[in-house]
């Protein structure tokens, strides 16, 4: 299947275990050192190497003429439910918010999914990510009931742990 188009003079590719480090220098200016020392390696955490090692066919790397990083999306399909897939982390450069460019990410994982037989798609974010949620719902994602209400959105309680609560998404394709 066709994998839709990125963005003139960017190029979509597979990330490699060399890609890593890569990676993990950009977050902490893409994400405007959000949570300070704590929230840096917090985001580091969410992306240790494996990923880039064990899960690189159902993940993307975007880069512009330049070759620097732009963008990606780190995603797998569930190996437990034979109907899922699940996207872990997504980001895009500051400068390129707004162009397109996250829905394409996301558009070539849900077009992954249904070639693998996936019928859906699940992914979260924290319940202060209000930018998320206004985002994944754009894109047709429904918050799945949580055990509270949070500002009028269905969180789940300690999902990644003690005082980690959730929003937990569905797409179905």
């Amino acid at each position: 299947m066709a994998r839709p188009v990125i963005g003139e003079g960017l190029r979509l590719r597979h990330p490699r275990p060399e890609d890593h480090l890569r990676l993990l220098a950009v977050l902490d200016e893409w994400w405007g050192g959000l949570g300070g020392e704590a929230g840096a390696q917090q985001r580091a955490l969410l992306l240790p190497r494996l990923y880039f090692q064990h899960f690189t066919t159902t993940s993307w790397l975007v880069e512009d003429a330049e070759d620097r990083l732009v963008g990606f999306l780190i995603g797998f399909l569930s190996q437990t439910d034979p109907d899922a897939a699940y996207v872990h982390f997504v980001g895009i450069d500051p400068g390129l918010r707004r162009s397109g460019l996250a829905r394409s990410l996301y558009q070539c994982f849900f077009d992954l999914a249904r070639e693998h037989g996936r019928s859906r798609v699940q992914s979260i974010t924290s319940p202060a990510n209000t930018t998320s949620l206004a985002f994944h719902t754009a894109l047709g994602f429904l918050v799945e009931q949580g055990e509270k209400v949070v500002d009028g959105v269905w969180v789940q309680p300690d999902y990644d742990g003690p005082g980690l609560d959730r929003i937990a998404f569905v797409r179905r394709l």
